[in-house]
């Protein structure tokens, strides 16, 4: 689900062809090794979708792991030769000479168990039934997503990652595999992220969810039985959640109360905002599942490491020996950086190694997906002490 400052930065980074991975190829891993889910269920057997930029070295030390966002997917980098204007949603962050280097990183980008691109979800077969798992599809947490790919980097010969990075729910992933996996993990880069959601931000999600249940479409998450689509209650959904990832600044940059055409005095869009939300809407209904879109939003209010320590955050990550990178943005108020501000004083408690980066910038959550020149710097720099230090090992 790309949003309008990932479209952004497509279209700027398609032209870069010498700084660009290039042409890549989706790959898809089976496992038929049951995987138990922190909701009780087990998925009997699993694929999950990936994309690899680089070389592996023959340490095999080099591997780093993309983890998505929301409503992102495997394809971080590159294009598809077949259609060269997708380009991957964080293009201007991996690839050859750019913060994250091809030319001395392997890059692992894979999707998560749950999503609609290629990766095991509500619109996969159940083999128990022969038909689309639907709204029978388990709920799943960030810890199952992180389990399964802890399955991939053992498919992929990974011992041990040079780093996991990510940005909001991405991070917090980065988060729970230096928890969960602390043997495995070096460096964890933890980016526009937050130990847990607010309760503002589990109210977004609430409306969000319910604008598609209550779709007369949506048939209790059975629609394609009726062949149907819940499109309104996407749509509205989308356009919620688009409103949280830009910053006031950068909508009343862009739009401010500009009008289209004038006043018409109707309920059809008149402002240039209305009509900008309802272009998302449409275009987000018609590539994303409901279904799998209600358990991604769910996977987020889930996600709180704490409750398993009567809500000491530093005793949640005392089980991390990795590096902590966390970075955050001026003007995000979805995850502002107060909230990133609480992993690195847990970390200092705990005594862990964190480096902290508070970025001014205008475009709220969205920044971490945008060229900004000191959010890069500061990535590409801690890339480069990795390099050196797997230079350095060898």
């Amino acid at each position: 689900m790309p949003s309008f400052s990932e479209t952004t930065a497509q279209a700027e980074h398609a032209t870069v062809g010498d700084r660009s991975v290039g042409p890549v190829l989706p790959q898809v891993a089976r496992f038929d090794t049951p995987l138990p889910l922190a909701c009780g269920r087990t998925l009997a057997q699993y694929e999950l979708a990936y994309e690899t930029y680089g070389t592996l070295d023959a340490a095999r030390s080099n591997a780093v792991l993309i983890c998505h966002a929301l409503n992102a997917s495997h394809h971080v980098a590159g294009f598809y030769a077949e259609d060269p204007g997708n380009v991957g949603w964080w293009d201007n962050m991996v690839g050859p000479g750019k913060p994250l280097d091809t030319q001395r990183f392997f890059v692992v980008g894979v999707n998560n168990l749950g999503s609609c691109f290629g990766s095991t979800g509500p619109l996969s077969t159940n083999p128990e039934t022969g038909r689309a798992w639907g709204s029978d599809f388990p709920l799943i947490t960030v810890e199952d997503w992180v389990d399964a790919q802890a399955q991939l980097a053992d498919r992929l010969g990974i011992r041990q990652w040079a780093a996991v990075m990510g940005g909001s729910l991405g991070g917090m992933q980065a988060l729970d595999w230096a928890i969960r996996y602390p043997s495995r993990i070096r460096n964890a880069l933890v980016i526009a992220a937050a130990p847990n959601l607010s309760a503002e931000n589990i109210a977004f999600n609430e409306i969000a969810r319910q604008a598609i249940m209550t779709d007369p479409d949506f048939h209790d998450g059975n629609f394609e039985a009726y062949d149907a689509k819940p499109r309104r209650g996407l749509r509205v959904a989308r356009m919620i959640g688009h409103i949280t990832y830009l910053s006031d600044e950068q909508m009343d940059a862009k739009f401010g109360r500009q009008l289209r055409e004038g006043l018409n005095f109707s309920f059809a869009p008149e402002f240039q905002i209305e009509s900008y939300l309802r272009h998302q809407g449409e275009k987000f209904a018609e590539y994303y599942d409901a279904n799998t879109y209600l358990r991604i939003t769910k996977a987020l209010d889930y996600f709180d490491p704490a409750t398993r320590e009567d809500g000491d955050l530093a005793r949640a990550l005392a089980p991390a020996t990795c590096r902590f990178l966390v970075i955050s943005f001026s003007t995000d108020w979805r995850f502002p950086a107060s909230r990133s501000r609480e992993i690195v004083k847990a970390l200092v408690r705990g005594r862990r190694d964190v480096s902290y980066t508070e970025i001014a910038a205008p475009h709220g959550h969205d920044a971490f997906l945008l060229d900004n020149p000191q959010y890069h710097a500061v990535v590409r720099a801690w890339f480069e002490r990795i390099a050196s230090e797997i230079g350095a090992a060898q």
